[in-house]
């Protein structure tokens, strides 16, 4: 693929450039792979079991979310998602129009929404799953069953650590300012 750089080649171009520089290596490794592994993982099961369901990873995210948590508002159904309302507007239009999903108002909150699979839906998780997992199992190939645990662990602490802390930290470096609002469907700033 032009312009590719493999992970052995990406780690040399870093350590050369940062070689002067005072960091913490293990730390910048342990998130650099963490972000390759995310991409390369999501680009495969892209392109391999969502294709043959014409599913975008946000999609099958969406779906697996309400197929796990059951009926869930849009705000919620987001915020595991991790992507925005917005986006998530548009991921609920296109399963709604494939049959997957339904939208209904809350019943005490009318300026709420929910979103529940449909019969088709919860068949379609049902039938997808099994395949999806194949290929988390292909892409953790490399790994023992203890060492996806531990590799899962490690990950989760990861995640413990944002969420439990993550607020206070960006309260302390932004000085209290509130960030900036993310523009939807753009990456922030820099």
């Amino acid at each position: 693929m032009p312009g590719h750089r493999s992970i052995t080649e990406a780690e040399k171009l870093a350590a050369a450039k940062l070689g002067g520089i005072a960091i913490r290596r293990e730390q910048m490794a342990a998130v650099a792979n963490i972000y390759r592994a995310a991409s390369a993982v999501r680009q495969h099961l892209e392109n391999s079991v969502l294709r043959g369901s014409d599913l975008t990873w946000t999609a099958f995210v969406v779906l697996w979310v309400v197929w796990v948590w059951g009926e869930s508002e849009t705000r919620h159904v987001a915020e595991e998602a991790g992507i925005s309302k917005g986006t998530l507007t548009g991921v609920v239009r296109t399963l709604e129009s494939r049959g997957l999903l339904r939208r209904d108002g809350h019943p005490s909150d009318g300026r709420l929404v929910l979103l529940r699979l449909t019969p088709e839906g919860e068949e379609f998780m049902t039938r997808v799953f099994p395949a999806f997992n194949e290929e988390e199992a292909f892409v953790t190939a490399g790994l023992s069953d203890a060492e996806c645990r531990s590799l899962a662990e490690g990950l989760r602490s990861v995640v413990l650590q944002v969420e439990e802390h993550g607020e206070e930290r960006r309260q302390s470096l932004l000085g209290g300012a509130e960030p900036a609002p993310r523009r939807s469907g753009r990456r922030p700033r820099a």
